[in-house]
């Protein structure tokens, strides 16, 4: 866990250098790696010491642009009494939280994807609360609320993205329409559309985090 905020730059075709963290927590057990003061974590998907880049980014041909068939970069309102639901579906990880949670608003295969009125006030801002790429937030009485605050931390989740919590600053990135630096999760499976961000596709790549490099 961090005491200071979290610097993070995606390297060209390259790994994250992040700045600031003294461990990284694997999700799938809670433990932490200690780290560095500057460390560079992999997000070409070909590392032999996941999280941590070995160089294979430089020959497996990694490239950290963006697909331009992906998920548009739009964010939707849906409102219902003082509350406001922001939903950008190009910055959302599929993490499932939402729909897990919380079906009757956050609906699979459902057009719109949103029902506003489908819980209480307090329900849906709970669930939101859960989103870790920071694709929802909620507005009341036209006042918007993104930031969740507490200690600047990154994660990684199993076979998934990294995930940060707390804030960083993301250098060299473009961010989404209503997106925050908050609460971000970052591509490391190296299939996503929209990196550095992650866009769900290690779920259908299957991506193994304990598979070497071929």
């Amino acid at each position: 866990m961090s005491e200071q905020q979290i610097r993070i730059t995606p390297t060209t075709n390259g790994p994250y250098q992040v700045e600031g963290a003294s461990s990284i927590t694997r999700m799938r057990d809670g433990s932490e790696i200690d780290t560095a003061p500057r460390v560079f974590l992999c997000r070409c998907g070909g590392s032999s010491n996941k999280p941590f880049c070995d160089g294979t980014h430089a020959r497996n041909g990694f490239s950290g642009d963006k697909d331009p068939n992906r998920q548009p970069d739009q964010r939707d309102n849906y409102v219902h009494g003082n509350l406001t639901i922001h939903d950008n579906r190009g910055l959302c990880a599929h993490a499932g939280r939402c729909t897990d949670n919380l079906a009757s608003v956050f609906r699979l295969r459902t057009e719109p994807f949103i029902d506003p009125a489908g819980a209480t006030a307090d329900e849906i801002i709970s669930v939101i609360g859960m989103c870790p790429s920071g694709a929802l937030s909620y507005s009341i009485d036209g006042v918007e609320h993104r930031e969740r605050g507490g200690a600047s931390t990154v994660a990684y989740a199993p076979g998934g993205p990294y995930v940060v919590s707390g804030g960083c600053e993301l250098n060299d990135v473009e961010l989404p329409e209503g997106a925050t630096t908050d609460h971000v999760a970052l591509c490391r499976c190296v299939a996503s559309q929209n990196k550095p961000f992650c866009s769900g596709k290690h779920w259908e790549v299957a991506f193994d985090e304990d598979a070497a490099a071929q």
